[in-house]
Formats: structure tokens, C-alpha cells, sequence
């Protein structure tokens, strides 16, 4: 794990990358990268994540400043921009069903080949994937959803790069810390080791490459 400057960490971001970024509505979601993102003017990122939460907030500020050329995520109903974007065709959605967008995800991070979940069957989603019959039972094959870079907030990390999260913000961030190649945390706390009891640890220092430095 190396420390790192807010933005040196973005800049390692090519545009054309796939990004994980962690969050629900924005709860979770490493702000200070999202900004650093616009400010960079990144292009055409594939943006991975649960929501585009809402304009100013979170994935929604790269929405704004056109940073995503596509988006693979479980609903944009709460940001409008997304959906007219989407609609002139100036982003590229795809809408996966939340549980299934997480598993495919932590498949991804186990080292799966995917996922097999009765979600979809019979609908549009099962459109060009593939089915298979457990025990008389239909099942769509999602496969594993890894990305370039995964992009994590964490309230605590340790100088190893051990991370402990708070509360719901919780939600994608540790899943997200296995399934990505390169991974760049932002801590609101950064404190010597041994101030984490490991059995608070919840995303090991091995997972992390990249950890932002307070200024």
C-alpha cells in the first residue's frame, strides 16, 4: 500500500477506465474523488456502482460534468440528468436489478465465473443470457463484474491501509475493495497501527493500493 495525493491518485485514472465507486445515494461515496474526477475532466469512464445518487451528490457530480460515457448501476430515478442523458444518448445505462448488480460483483471478487439467480427470468433481462434448470427451478447465468479501479470511503484506516467502515456507508465499499484491479481509498481518519482491533477490521490492508493522504 502506498500513501498518495488526492490528485496524483486520480490522475493514475485513464479515461476509457471502469471504475467502481462505492455508495447508496451518495452515503459512502469518497466525495473528495468524485470532485477530483470532474475537476480533471475525465472522459468516457464506465462508471459501476448502485446509483448515480443525485445532481450534486456523489456519482451525480460526474454525471454533470461528463465524466461517464456508461453506467452500469441498479436505478437513476432520483437523478434527472442521468435519465436525460440517458435518453438523448449521451450515456449508456445499463440497469441491472441491485442484488444481482452486488453478487456479480462479489463473484468477481471471489474469483467466480458468475452468479446463477432466478431474478429476470421470464422478462427482458433474460435477453441474450444464458439459462439454466436446478432442480426444476430456471435460473439466469449473470457473470463476475470487475473493473480497472475501484474507487472506496472508509471512516478508519490504519497506516497499513486496514479499513473500517461506519455504519450504512458500509454498503458496496469492502465488496467493491476485492473486485477491481487497482484500489484507492479515501479515509476520514488515517491512525497509527494498532489503534484497530483486527476484529474490526473489515477490508484488509492486502486489498488496498492506494490511500489518500490528508493534506
Amino acid at each position: 500500500m502506498k500513501t498518495i495525493a488526492l490528485e496524483q491518485a486520480v490522475e493514475l485514472i485513464p479515461d476509457g477506465a471502469s471504475v467502481m465507486v462505492g455508495g447508496f445515494m451518495g452515503v459512502g461515496t469518497p466525495e473528495r474523488l468524485m470532485d477530483e474526477l470532474a475537476r480533471q475532466g475525465k472522459r468516457d469512464l464506465t462508471v459501476i456502482a448502485n446509483d448515480t445518487a443525485a445532481p450534486g451528490r456523489g456519482i451525480g457530480k460526474l454525471i454533470s460534468a461528463d465524466v461517464v460515457g456508461r453506467a452500469i448501476v441498479s436505478h437513476i430515478g432520483l437523478n434527472p440528468e442521468t435519465q436525460k442523458k440517458m435518453i438523448a444518448g449521451e450515456i449508456n445505462v445499463d440497469l441491472v436489478p441491485q442484488g444481482t448488480l452486488i453478487e456479480r460483483i462479489r463473484s468477481a471478487g471471489f474469483g467466480l465465473g458468475g452468479v446463477l439467480t432466478p431474478t429476470g427470468v421470464g422478462t427482458v433481462a433474460e435477453e441474450g443470457k444464458r439459462q439454466m434448470e436446478v432442480d426444476g427451478k430456471a435460473y439466469l447465468l449473470e457473470t463476475a463484474l470487475d473493473a480497472d479501479f475501484a474507487l472506496v470511503e472508509a471512516f478508519l484506516s490504519d497506516y497499513y491501509g486496514n479499513l473500517v467502515y461506519a455504519l450504512t456507508s458500509r454498503n458496496f465499499n469492502p465488496v467493491i475493495a476485492m473486485a477491481a484491479k487497482t484500489v484507492i481509498v479515501d479515509a476520514a481518519h488515517i491512525v497509527p497501527v494498532g489503534m484497530i482491533s483486527p476484529d474490526h477490521v473489515v477490508t484488509p490492508a492486502v486489498l488496498v493500493d492506494y490511500l489518500i493522504a490528508h493534506e
